[in-house]
C-alpha cells in the first residue's frame, strides 16, 4: 500500500472517501477491461472478412486466421 495512502480508523468519513477513490479506480479498470475485449472482438470480426488476396499482402495464412477468429474475446 502506497505510504501516502493512509485511512484513518477515527474518521468514518475519511475511509468513506478512501472507499469511494479505491471503487473508482475499479470501475475504472473494469471499464478499460470491457473496451479492450469489445476492440478484440471487432478486430477478430475484422479479420475473418480479408480475403485470401488480402491474407497474402499482410502474410497471414487463412488456418492462422481460423484459429484467431475461434478465439474467446477474453483471450489475447
Amino acid at each position: 500500500m502506497n505510504a501516502n495512502l493512509t485511512v484513518s480508523t477515527s474518521s468514518p468519513s475519511s475511509f468513506a472517501s478512501f472507499a469511494a477513490f479505491r471503487l473508482a479506480g475499479a470501475v475504472e479498470r473494469a471499464g478499460a477491461l470491457l473496451s479492450t475485449w469489445r476492440q478484440r472482438a471487432a478486430d477478430r470480426r475484422q479479420l475473418g472478412v480479408l480475403d485470401e488476396h488480402m491474407l497474402h499482402d499482410i502474410g497471414l495464412f487463412r488456418g492462422d486466421i481460423e484459429f484467431e477468429i475461434n478465439k474467446p474475446f477474453w483471450r489475447a
